[in-house]
């Protein structure tokens, strides 16, 4: 498969004629050009099992079938390659959000949206939603490849979980350095702890994508400059089990381990953490390594709601926070290889350039 995201099939269900043309417009006047508009909510499914379909931009208040009952009817496929949907409504109430993320909505847009936010979304998930076509369509291809083309097939794997990774950092408005320096420090612990070479590059790959899942997240969240209230905390904390979703993949190493750590990183030594409050060695030990690389990168770089810390202050929170948060046993080793730590930071330090960049 190599579909190109402008050839990527799209579908707008909506029942007002003059939205579905809106959006029409906005689609094709940016290249797109398979989009298929559907009035008749009822026609969804049909489309979809008709033709491989790679997003759905889906309303949600319409007669007799609405937007939940559609997304119903879709995730009864079982299908492992459902494309994402997109619910793009005039209700903003929070529980209508929270009740679309929780039933298989990928992000939300309220009306009236602008164009601009509406292409950023649909380029954002059709590049992740089409990387993971190619991984799951691998498994057929990996079985007629030969010998000679093994190296380059495990090449294109890990630019391909390389590309996940740096998707989920755009989202969140990072330069992509961030997922370099906190696999590069998984590797470094990982290795310190006696971990071989192979399992060590496993971690390298695969921590690229611990937050995958905020792709899921709506910008008035994830980009939110002050405090999240209660309700945004907890549609910001389903970021662990939307990645665990795009990563699940049997038979392939580095997605087995990546959605571990995107669905465990967030727990905590004493059990306090999301998303299933489990407690020391309950977490997997790969997701325990990658939450100490993460806290202190992320305690040191800028953030839309913090400044960077000092080095000191960073270090000080993980100390003071190991047995809590933290395993104790890793924050040791931590602390023991600090300057190796602090050299990752040096060698792959943000871009001022990229830094400009929008998310």
């Amino acid at each position: 498969m190599n579909i190109k995201p402008n050839a990527a099939r799209i579908l707008v269900v909506d029942d007002e004629p003059a939205n579905l043309k809106l959006v029409d417009k906005m689609l094709r006047k940016d290249g797109y050009e398979n989009v298929v508009l559907i009035q008749n909510p009822h026609e969804v499914l049909a489309a979809c099992m008709q033709e491989r379909t790679d997003l759905i931009l889906l309303d949600i208040n319409m007669p007799d079938l609405d937007g939940f009952a559609v997304m119903a009817q879709l995730l009864a496929l079982n299908d492992p390659l459902l494309p994402p949907i997109v619910v793009l409504t005039a209700q903003d109430r929070n529980e209508v959000m929270l009740r679309a993320f929780s039933e298989g909505a990928r992000d939300f847009i309220c009306k009236p949206f602008g164009r601009y936010e509406l292409l950023a979304r649909v380029r954002n998930l059709l590049d992740v939603h089409l990387a993971h076509r190619l991984l799951h369509e691998q498994k057929t291809v990996l079985a007629e490849m030969v010998d000679a083309r093994t190296s380059e097939l495990h090449h294109s794997r890990l630019q391909i979980v390389r590309v996940l990774g740096r998707a989920a950092e755009y989202r969140d408005n990072e330069t992509g350095a961030h997922v370099m320096r906190v696999s590069h420090v998984a590797e470094l612990l990982a290795r310190v702890i006696g971990w071989n070479e192979a399992q060590c590059e496993l971690i390298l790959n695969a921590s690229p994508m611990h937050d995958i899942g905020k792709i899921g997240i709506s910008d008035l969240i994830l980009l939110k400059p002050g405090p999240l209230s209660v309700e945004e905390r907890t549609i910001m904390q389903t970021h662990a089990e939307i990645g665990a979703r795009i990563l699940e993949a049997r038979g392939n190493a580095i997605l087995e381990m990546a959605g571990r750590i995107a669905y465990s990183h967030h727990e905590k030594w004493d059990g306090t953490g999301y998303p299933a409050g489990l407690r020391g060695e309950e977490i997997p030990l790969e997701a325990r390594i990658v939450a100490i690389a993460d806290v202190f990168d992320s305690l040191m770089s800028v953030r839309p709601y913090k400044q960077a810390w000092s080095v000191d202050a960073a270090t000080r929170f993980m100390r003071d926070n190991a047995g809590s948060h933290f395993d104790p046993v890793l924050v040791g080793h931590f602390l023991d290889t600090l300057p190796q730590i602090l050299e990752i930071r040096e060698r792959f330090r943000d871009s001022p350039l990229a830094s400009a960049l929008p998310a």
